[in-house]
Order: structure tokens, then sequence, then C-alpha cells
């Protein structure tokens, strides 16, 4: 896990750096919820995604806390999305990647146990002009192997 730490690290100060100039044409700020898998789980959460910074591509920062499977999980997902409108359409998809930083508080009584973890996800998406999207993402590493969230994008 470590090794993991030490490798998310250089990435996600990388992903912040380069981003950040373009977080403040923030194109919008949202709400999230879905279900995951291992653990088996509903989040909740935010996020914003950027104007695009090199053509169709934005960086979408998020932030997602789970519960169950007796364990609360906090993400705080570094993603950056591909976008590609369809033609003649309100609708675009969009897939992307970026790496996770997670906290888990296990509750199994009396000793609730902690654990930090990098991941690092892949996700795929659609998204309506108007700001309602549904996305997968797959997770590596500590990750939550699978997700499916929906949510809005208030622009």
């Amino acid at each position: 896990m470590q090794r993991a730490m030490k490798t998310l690290l250089p990435v996600v100060v990388i992903l912040i750096c380069f981003a950040s100039g373009s977080a403040i044409a923030q194109s919008g700020l949202g709400i999230r919820a879905g279900v995951t898998a291992d653990p088996t789980q509903f989040h909740f959460g935010g996020h914003y995604i950027t104007k695009p910074f090199f053509k169709a591509l934005s960086f979408r920062p998020n932030l997602e806390i789970g519960f169950g499977d007796n364990v609360t999980t906090i993400a705080t997902n570094f993603e950056v999305a591909y976008s590609i409108p369809i033609p003649n359409s309100n609708v675009s998809a969009y897939f992307g990647a970026g790496p996770a930083l997670l906290f888990y508080n296990f509750d199994d009584f009396p000793d609730h146990d902690t654990d930090t973890g990098g991941g690092f996800n892949i996700l795929i998406g659609a998204e309506y002009k108007h700001g309602f999207f549904g996305e997968f993402k797959i997770g590596t590493f500590d990750s939550p192997d699978f997700k499916f969230t929906v949510g809005f994008t208030f622009r």
C-alpha cells in the first residue's frame, strides 16, 4: 500500500497543478449518487467540471461518501475526461480516468479499524447538455471494483 501511495502522490500533484488554471474557469458544480460493488454500498457526493483545458479534455474532481457492507468510504477522485458530442443530439459521451485517494472506516465493533489507500478509476458516461449524467467506473488497487453513478451538474 505504501508503494501505491508513493506512486499516487506525484500523479495527484501533477494533475492538480496542470488543472489549476482551468479550475478558475469552472463550468459547473454538481451532485451525484449511486451504487458500488466491492464494497457493496450506496454513495453520494459532489463534483465540479472545468471548461476544457485541451480540446474536449476537462478536469472532473469529485468527492463521494459511501455507506454499507459494514464500512464507510470517503473517496476523493481526481479524474479527467474527454467529451465526444453526439451529432444532432443534446447528449455527449465521455470517457476518462484518474487517481483516487480513499479512506475506509470499518464498522467492526469494538475495533473500528481504518485504512487509507490509493486507487485508479476508468470511467465512461453520457451527459445531457442541461446537466443530467450517468457514468460507470471500474476501479483498481483500493478503489471499489465497480460504480454506477447518476447526477446533475448545475450550469
